[in-house]
């Protein structure tokens, strides 16, 4: 199964700008790499992004890029942070690629959502319909067909799985879960019963806040594109 880090989902095709670079300069690059936003570097820093919407209030198109405002300085992940971190990360902020920082803190190049949900599979099922949850656990206690069992015993079932090293321990793994159920309730008290840490999960359930519910339905338009 392919790895759901970010340093292994680098579009490497995609540019950035410099604060140097003039409007026109940003303007012409996003009509010739088909996005909506543009990560901006001083030196090697994240600066923030620049949009289509920004440049259409600057009328000038010598204007530096330094001279702008520019937006989501800190809508950006870590190199070893999990997939489901870049969509939520797309998904708030309504964007289609999230920069990456090594671990220097330093730009490292982006994930878009497309790449993203490449890595992730194909994904069955009508929008509105299916949930995702992440757990964590030792490695030794992985086991793909007792976790579809349990999930089982609660009338749902695993539509796809994958798994990654837990990035802040080496001796755990993180497991992400696409299931054909949007009721997680029975499901997590389960898992949690047999020592399974749920460490995040994207549901459907009427008891979600509104906030959580138009990021989930956001998240799952993503998954069926």
């Amino acid at each position: 199964m392919p790895a759901l880090l970010a340093e292994d989902l680098l579009n490497q095709m995609i540019p950035s700008l410099k604060g140097s670079d003039t409007t026109a300069k940003a303007a012409r690059w996003l009509e010739e790499f088909h996005v909506s936003q543009l990560p901006v570097l001083a030196g090697r820093r994240y600066r923030g992004l620049i949009t289509e919407n920004d440049l259409a209030d600057y009328e000038n198109p010598d204007t530096q890029l330094a001279e702008l405002p520019l937006r989501y300085a800190d809508a950006h992940v870590q190199h070893d942070q999990h997939f489901y971190r870049i969509m939520e990360l797309a998904i708030e902020n309504k964007i289609q690629l999230v920069p990456v920082l090594d671990e220097h803190q330093d730009y490292a190049g982006v994930v878009t959502v497309n790449d993203a949900l490449a890595a992730f599979g194909p994904v069955p099922g009508p929008i509105g319909q299916g949930s995702i949850l992440v757990l964590t656990m030792e490695e030794r206690d992985y086991s793909l067909s007792q976790i579809s069992r349990y999930v089982e015993e609660n009338n749902a079932k695993i539509l796809s799985a994958h798994v990654v090293a837990d990035e802040h321990d080496p001796y755990r793994i993180r497991l992400t879960l696409r299931l054909n159920t949007d009721n997680l309730a029975r499901i997590t008290a389960t898992l949690e019963r047999f020592g399974y840490m749920v460490s995040a999960q994207f549901s459907g359930t009427a008891a979600v806040s509104e906030d959580e519910q138009e990021r989930f339905d956001g998240l799952l338009r993503y998954l069926s594109v």
